[in-house]
């Protein structure tokens, strides 16, 4: 007889709204010129293609959507105001580099450096802001790459809030779309503000430096950067139906070629590979069983919402099964990992997500406790 700690598989079928199909082969990812490159789906962090994903390079003014993720983590927080009112500092109005003609003798809003960082690129904005947030750039330095760490981004350090030349300074193309769809899943609000195409302050318009905004109805943000050690560089984002990539470029040969690599990893990745959420947060999936408890089982879901990435025409071949103890023991708490989900496609697995507790089920009462442990012996 199977001990009691022995574990319940049991098969779970996969509810599909779409029929199936063969699958069309799909070709070889586009090889570019950078230096490296990923392409990352936004909703289940897979990655598509790549090269050289995590090795770290000079970021170039892709260190600016740190930045801004900072500053956009401060406004939602309440201790950064659109409307405050910047002096800009000496240091600031003369950094070299893309410029937003911040005037040192006014006081400048918050709102139009946020706007100076992000489509403008301006060097003198995004350190104004930064000497604002923190006192100096060093320390707000140190504000980024406490958001790094806490983003769990290991080959990223920052030194500057604008990316121009530093020691020490460097990020990688992995860590920066991780950056890009926290930013895209923390501050939906402020997110959009990465699709403005130009931008006007002191009299003087500038458009937004990533061309791909105007090529490409389905993107919308998030960054360009070029240094001479840098190349060019490119983070940005596209969204087709429900399906959301993120493309990030860096060490490109020319400012054209950044665009159409980037144009490429999506019309290759959209073509080729589909993304679906398989089953919603807080969902029942199952039941598990429950010894000497006030109820006699308890429901079993995911914490968070499930998306799978899988190539087209294979979405209907998935199997998911769920794997539980027979029997839990009382208490058990809402929220606590009592199972497993797993979704194959074939012989591999795609997907493997806890399954949690989706209710507190406290203890029985004396007489349910002695029932259970009368049938617990009875069954041994």
């Amino acid at each position: 007889m199977q001990s009691r700690y022995a574990l319940v598989r049991r098969a779970f079928g996969l509810m599909f709204l779409t029929a199936a199909a063969t699958a069309a082969p799909i070709p070889s990812a586009p090889q570019l010129g950078a230096r490296s490159y990923v392409l990352y789906d936004y909703h289940t962090g897979q990655v598509l293609t790549a090269k050289d994903p995590e090795v770290p390079q000079p970021p170039a003014s892709l260190t600016k959507i740190m930045t801004a993720y900072v500053a956009f983590d401060a406004l939602k927080k309440g201790e950064l105001k659109l409307d405050e009112e910047i002096t800009i500092s000496a240091d600031a109005w003369r950094t070299g580099g893309s410029r937003s003609f911040i005037d040192p003798a006014k006081p400048v809003p918050v709102e139009v450096l946020v706007h100076g960082v992000l489509t403008q690129s301006g060097n003198d904005a995004t350190l104004a802001l930064a000497e604002h947030m923190a006192g100096t750039e060093t320390a707000f330095a140190d504000l980024m790459n406490a958001q790094a760490k806490r983003l769990g981004l290991t080959q990223t350090h920052f030194v500057n809030s604008h990316g121009l030349p530093a020691d020490d300074h460097y990020s990688s193309p992995l860590d920066m779309a991780h950056l890009a769809a926290a930013t895209i899943r923390d501050f939906p609000d402020y997110y959009p503000w990465y699709a403005l195409k130009s931008f006007t302050w002191n009299n003087i318009t500038q458009p937004n430096r990533n061309r791909l905004l105007f090529w490409d109805a389905s993107v919308d943000g998030l960054k360009t950067g070029y240094t001479e050690a840098a190349g060019y560089c490119l983070v940005t984002s596209a969204k087709r139906e429900d399906m959301r990539l993120i493309a990030v470029i860096m060490g490109s040969a020319s400012d054209r070629s950044r665009f159409q690599e980037a144009q490429a990893l999506f019309n290759w990745g959209f073509r080729f590979f589909e993304t679906h959420r398989l089953y919603p947060a807080g969902e029942k999936r199952t039941d598990a069983p429950v010894f000497g408890g006030q109820e006699r089982s308890v429901p079993l879901g995911l914490a968070e919402d499930a998306y799978i990435t899988v190539p087209r025409g294979k979405y209907a071949e998935l199997a998911a099964s769920v794997e539980v103890a027979p029997r839990l023991t009382a208490p058990v708490a809402k929220g606590s990992a009592q199972g497993t989900l797993r979704v194959k496609l074939g012989d591999e697995v795609l997907m493997e997500r806890p399954l949690v507790a989706l209710a507190d089920v406290g203890e029985g009462n004396i007489f349910r406790r002695a029932i259970d442990a009368a049938r617990l012996w009875w069954q041994e």
